[in-house]
């Protein structure tokens, strides 16, 4: 038996793990295989073989990192303790210096691709933390793979990638989370379960956003200056499947998230932490309309950047037994409001959410709802808290893994949670872009009711006029456009086209 290799015997659920011969699988089948016979197979406990906290040879996963500095460091550093990371990869060598020092024994690369074509067979798991316009050419060549994939939020750069991730997810029948680690908080469970014991009654309008401005406004002027490629970053990799244009440092190491081509502005980048709490607890689903309302801001000549402040409205539809919820959505320079509940000592919310019902007001943080309480102070403490009902969870890198090991679901996984709940953040950076149109929301045919321009900006990957025409539900997509969800490319060039030689 190889090294990487361990048994792993097949059991009945309530069958112990006994010494006697029976059929024998290697544990890179069990992995491949665990999300669609969780009931089948039974790890080691860590006790059994390997002592207390250690874990044994048949719990250790083969993870890979796709974009390890920034957050993919400390995605990688969550995961590594009871793991063994095999693989490392990022474009920037500068950058992601420190976490290939840390691993020393882990191959590291620049491409991914070069990675999945030489490592397909030695890697269980995948953790994707690059700059958003590369989540899903990176999480898809993954997922097609058959591997597990925990990618950084926001899922993907547009509508129509996030639906094609949900549904590979689905078919290839891996355990996938969303890196929106507060949903794994114990604050977000105390959330829940107050609204759903009707702490503040019937929830009818939130409140919600974040101070932080992901804007490339100011940087527009300097993007005529020529600016050599460091030699420490491959340029044409960063780029991936984004239109060809010239290396400027107003792009990088994190300011990518504030340009349209590259990143989803501030309601792109923290609605998936913002929103969670009340998207879980109110079973939001799909919006029925959105509207944005921006300042200071031409699309014309100032397109290729997000603005610096903006108010998006959603409007969500009843459902089950709760009434219709309106969404306001503050970015930036746009703050949100000050609820007339709060006392006068009390400081405004700048990054969180207020949520407001036909009996009180809750406000939370940032993310997972940190600190949420009911205001006034007096109502929380008159308030008796109930029973805590929601499972809770170690942490959401571990639910992550749990679930691969176990068979399960993770809590924020593609298909059923993270996926929708990215959706709606890119409705609203589309919804900036087609600012003082209220956009009307078709989310099982994927369409814009009443905006043929919006329907053109569920996939980013159109550029110019493909032969799709730029309609996201082309079955001609994938082979068309350019933004590479389909794996099978193995040059930069493919990547870039438009790129000079």
């Amino acid at each position: 038996m190889r090294n990487n290799e361990r048994q792993v015997r097949a059991t009945r659920p309530a069958e112990v793990f006994m010494m006697k011969k029976r059929t024998t699988i290697t544990r890179r089948d069990f992995v491949r295989t665990a999300g669609a016979a969780a009931a089948t197979f039974m790890i080691v406990p860590r006790h059994v073989v390997a002592g207390a906290g250690v874990a044994p040879p048949s719990e250790r996963l083969n993870i890979a990192g796709v974009g390890v500095g920034g957050m993919g460091a400390g995605d990688i550093g969550a995961v590594a303790t009871d793991n063994n990371i095999v693989a490392l990869c990022d474009v920037d060598q500068n950058r992601s210096a420190e976490t290939f020092k840390k691993f020393p024994n882990a191959k590291p690369y620049r491409d991914f691709r070069k990675l999945f074509d030489e490592m397909v067979k030695e890697i269980d798991a995948v953790i994707v933390a690059t700059p958003d316009h590369c989540h899903a050419v990176a999480a898809m060549a993954a997922i097609r793979r058959g591997k597990h994939v925990y990618c950084e939020k926001p899922l993907a750069h547009s509508v129509y990638e996030v639906r094609q991730l949900m549904k590979a997810a689905r078919q290839h029948k891996v355990v996938t989370q969303l890196g929106n680690q507060g949903h794994s908080y114990e604050t977000i469970r105390l959330f829940c379960e107050w609204i759903w014991d009707g702490a503040i009654g019937s929830v009818h309008t939130i409140h919600a956003g974040c101070a932080a401005v992901n804007s490339g406004i100011d940087a527009l002027p300097r993007l005529k200056e020529q600016h050599p490629v460091p030699p420490t970053l491959d340029w044409d990799l960063w780029l991936g499947p984004a239109q060809y244009r010239p290396y400027h440092p107003a792009y990088l190491p994190a300011s990518w998230r504030g340009w349209v081509p590259f990143g989803n502005g501030t309601v792109g980048d923290w609605t998936c932490h913002v929103v969670d709490p009340v998207f879980w607890a109110l079973d939001l689903g799909a919006p029925a309309t959105i509207q944005a309302a921006v300042k200071d801001y031409d699309p014309k000549t100032q397109g290729d950047a997000f603005p610096k402040g903006e108010i998006i409205t959603y409007e969500f539809p009843s459902k089950g037994k709760r009434g219709p919820v309106t969404l306001h959505w503050y970015s930036g320079t746009e703050r949100i409001p000050r609820p007339k509940d709060m006392e006068e000592d009390d400081k405004n919310v700048e990054t969180g959410a207020v949520v407001l019902g036909d009996k009180g007001t809750i406000i939370y943080g940032s993310h997972g709802a940190g600190g949420v309480r009911i205001i006034p102070q007096k109502k929380m403490d008159e308030y008796k808290r109930p029973e805590k009902t929601i499972p809770r969870v170690k942490e959401h890198h571990w639910d992550w893994l749990q679930a691969i090991r176990n068979g399960t679901r993770a809590g924020s996984d593609f298909a059923s949670y993270g996926g929708p709940l990215t959706e709606i953040a890119l409705l609203g950076v589309i919804a900036i872009r087609m600012a003082g149109t209220k956009l009307k929301w078709d989310a099982t045919r994927m369409r814009f009711a009443n905006s043929k321009k919006a329907n053109q900006l569920l996939n980013h990957g159109c550029h110019g006029s493909p032969p799709c025409g730029g309609r996201p539900d082309s079955k001609a997509l994938l082979s068309s456009c350019r933004v590479a969800i389909n794996p099978s490319c193995h040059t930069p060039a493919h990547f870039n086209p438009a790129s000079p030689p």
